[in-house]
C-alpha cells in the first residue's frame, strides 16, 4: 500500500511473553517483528496519525488491539489508531485538598453525551463555586454506553463521547476556566469484552474480586503489568494533562509485593509534578477505612493525596433519612455524626456488624489531614446502586436536602458534590449498560435482580441495564435549574460553597472541629472558628444552646440571648458572640 505523506518512521513495540511470534498489521501491511531478551517485539517502520494497526499472533489472522492502544476508532475489537503527538497543558494546576469536587458522567450529563458538550456547561460550574470536574471513567469499553467501568482500552478514550480529541478539548476548556480534572480510572479488573491482554501475557491471575478476574500485580511476570498500569497513569497525567486521577476500587487490588503499587503510583505522580511543574493528584476509592493510603511515604503510608470516605456519607445520610438497611445499619446516631466530623472514621478498629468483624483504623491527626478525605452526600455509586437509582431528592424534602448539603460543606473535609445533587435534581441515575452480547447482556440484567433480590428489593423494580430507557431516563434535566423549585436550593448550594471560601473553613486540623447535640437525633451542631453550624433534623421547631449573629440558613431561625430555635427540616451558620 502507498505510504502516507504524513508518514514518519514508528517505533510499533508490544511487550507479549506468550506467542511465539507476533507480526505488525499496519493498514492492511504485514510487516515481522523482532523479539527481544526482555520479550518486547519491536519494529520500525513509516505510520501516520490516524493509521490503523493491531498485531496478529502466532499464526492467528485475527488482527487484535495494542494493549497500549491510544484509539480505537472502530470499537474495542477492532484495530487501533495511532494519535498525533500533544503538547500537554499550558496552566499552573491548582492542589486538589479543601477545593469543591464536582462528578459527572460525561455520557449523561447533557443530551448529546460528548465532551464538547459539556464544555458548554463549564461556566455553570465555575460560577457554582467548583474547583475541580471528576470525570467517571472514559477508556474504551465495548458498546455505546456504560457507566465505564468495564473498560478494555485503558489507554483509549471511548469514542461515542468524543474521543481523543474530544478529551483533550474537554481538559483544555476546563483549565481555560479555572477548572482542574480529575478522571476516574479502573485498574483493579478488565471488562468482559474486548480484553485480549491474556492472549499477550499474564496481565491477570486465577483468582477473582467482585467484578472479574484480579490483576496480576506481585505473580510471574508481573514486573511488566505494573509497568502497564503505571504508565497508563502516567499517560493520562503527562499525554492529556488532566490533573489527577481517582483510582477505583484499591482495596481490590492484590499486591503482596514488599512495595505495594500504589506506593509506587504516588511516587510516580510525585515525580511527575516535579517535571511537568504543576500539583498532580491521586484519589483512591477505598473500603478499608485504612489511613496508609494517605499517610506519608516517609511515616510508612503509601502518599496518595486523598481517599474517598464513605462514613461521612452513611452517617449524613443515615440520621437525615432514616434508613438502616445493609451497610447502613451501624449508622444513624448522633454519636456516629459526631465521630465522623471529627475523627475522620466511624469504623476505626470497631466492629462493623454488616461486615461481622472489626473494621478500620484509627486517622492520626498529626499525620493525616481532613482534607484528605473526600466528603460527599451523592455519588454515582450511593445513588446508581440503589435499586432505582433515586436521588435522595425523591424521598427527602428540599429542607433535608439542604441539611445535608451544609453538614458536608461546612466539614473539614474537601467536599464532593455528584451532578445535579446541587439543584435537587428529580431525573434517576440508574445503571446502565449496551452489551451488544445476548448472552452478556442477559446475564448483567439477571445479576442486577438477583443481587437486589438480597436486600429486599423485588425484582419488578429494578430496571433493566439493556433498557434504553434506562440510560435515556438517566440524563440531567437542564431545564430544572431554571424553575422556580429548584432556584432556592441551588442559591443555597452557591452560598455554602462561598462561604466556605471566604471564611475559616478552610483551616485543615480535624482538633479544630467540635460537635454538640442533645442525646437524640434532633438538633445538632458543628463548630469551627467562630462559626456554629446548627441543623435541625426534625420536621418540627427545635431549640439549640447557641447564639450569635446568623450567617447563613434555609428558614430563618429565632435567635434569643442564650438559644436559637431552627425550623423543622433546616439550618443555621451563627457567628458566635464573644
Amino acid at each position: 500500500m502507498p505510504t502516507s505523506p504524513d508518514a514518519t518512521d514508528h517505533a510499533f513495540e508490544v511487550w507479549a511473553p506468550r506467542p511465539r511470534r507476533v507480526r505488525l498489521w499496519l493498514d492492511g501491511a504485514v510487516h515481522a517483528m523482532r523479539r527481544d531478551a526482555d520479550d518486547w517485539w519491536r519494529v520500525t517502520t513509516p505510520a501516520a496519525p490516524g493509521a490503523r494497526y493491531g498485531y496478529l499472533l502466532d499464526d492467528d489472522e485475527t488482527v487484535l488491539p495494542d494493549p497500549r492502544s491510544p484509539r480505537q476508532p472502530d470499537g474495542v475489537h477492532a484495530p487501533s489508531a495511532l494519535i498525533p503527538e500533544a503538547e500537554g497543558p499550558h496552566w499552573a494546576g491548582r492542589e486538589l485538598r479543601g477545593e469543591v469536587v464536582y462528578e459527572l458522567h460525561i455520557g449523561t450529563f447533557t443530551p448529546d453525551g460528548t465532551f464538547d458538550a459539556a464544555i458548554d456547561r463549564l461556566p455553570y460550574l465555575r460560577d457554582l463555586g467548583v474547583g475541580f470536574v471528576q470525570v467517571m471513567p472514559v477508556n474504551a469499553f465495548n458498546g455505546e454506553h456504560g457507566w465505564g467501568y468495564d473498560g478494555v482500552g485503558w489507554y483509549a478514550v471511548h469514542e461515542p463521547y468524543g474521543g481523543p480529541s474530544g478529551l483533550e478539548r474537554f481538559v483544555a476548556a476546563a483549565h481555560h476556566r479555572g477548572l482542574g480534572v480529575l478522571l476516574d480510572v479502573v485498574h483493579n479488573h478488565l471488562g468482559p469484552s474486548g480484553n485480549y491482554l491474556g492472549r499477550f501475557g499474564p496481565y491477570e491471575t486465577d483468582g477473582a474480586n467482585t467484578w472479574g478476574r484480579t490483576i496480576n500485580l506481585s505473580g510471574e511476570d508481573s514486573a511488566e503489568v505494573r509497568r502497564f498500569l503505571l504508565d497508563d497513569v502516567a499517560w493520562w497525567l503527562r499525554r492529556y494533562g488532566v490533573d489527577g486521577l481517582r483510582l477505583d476500587a484499591v482495596h481490590a487490588l492484590v499486591d503482596d509485593s514488599d512495595r505495594h503499587l500504589l506506593e509506587d503510583a504516588a511516587a510516580l505522580a510525585a515525580r511527575l509534578s516535579v517535571e511537568l511543574g504543576r500539583p498532580l493528584a491521586l484519589v483512591a476509592e477505598s473500603d478499608l477505612n485504612d489511613p496508609r493510603l494517605v499517610t506519608p511515604a516517609g511515616l510508612g503510608g503509601y502518599g496518595l493525596t486523598a481517599q474517598w470516605n464513605d462514613d461521612v456519607h452513611h452517617a449524613i445520610h443515615t440520621i437525615v433519612s432514616g434508613e438502616r438497611q445493609g451497610y447502613y445499619a451501624d449508622f444513624g446516631s448522633p454519636e456516629c455524626l459526631a465521630a465522623v466530623l471529627t475523627a475522620g472514621f466511624f469504623h476505626a478498629g470497631t466492629y462493623s456488624s454488616f461486615r461481622g468483624r472489626v473494621h478500620g483504623e484509627r486517622i492520626d491527626p498529626a499525620r493525616v489531614a481532613p482534607s484528605q478525605l473526600l466528603a460527599y452526600t451523592c455519588t454515582h455509586d450511593q445513588v446508581g446502586n440503589r435499586a432505582r437509582g433515586d436521588r435522595p431528592s425523591e424521598y427527602l424534602t428540599d429542607g433535608q436536602l439542604a441539611v445535608k448539603a451544609a453538614l458536608v460543606l461546612f466539614s473539614a473535609f474537601t467536599p464532593m458534590l455528584f451532578m445535579g445533587e446541587e439543584w435537587g435534581a428529580r431525573t434517576p441515575f440508574r445503571f446502565f449498560t449496551s452489551h451488544p452480547e445476548p448472552e452478556l447482556a442477559r446475564a448483567t440484567a439477571e445479576g442486577r435482580k438477583a443481587e437486589f433480590a438480597e436486600h429486599g428489593w423485588p425484582p419488578g423494580e429494578v430496571p433493566d441495564p439493556q433498557d434504553p430507557e434506562t440510560f435515556a431516563v438517566s440524563h440531567l434535566d437542564w431545564a430544572e435549574p431554571t424553575r422556580p423549585e429548584h432556584a432556592r436550593l441551588l442559591a443555597t448550594y452557591r452560598d455554602l460553597i462561598a462561604l466556605r471560601r471566604d471564611s475559616a473553613l478552610a483551616a485543615d486540623d480535624l482538633r479544630a472541629v467540635t460537635c454538640d447535640h442533645p442525646g437524640d437525633a434532633s438538633w445538632f451542631a458543628v463548630h469551627r472558628g467562630d462559626l456554629t453550624l446548627i441543623v435541625n433534623f426534625r420536621s418540627v421547631p427545635v431549640t439549640a444552646p447557641f447564639t450569635g449573629s446568623p450567617v447563613l440558613f434555609w428558614d430563618a431561625a429565632s435567635i434569643g440571648g442564650t438559644a436559637t430555635t431552627v425550623p423543622g427540616h433546616s439550618f443555621v451558620v451563627l457567628r458566635r458572640r464573644s
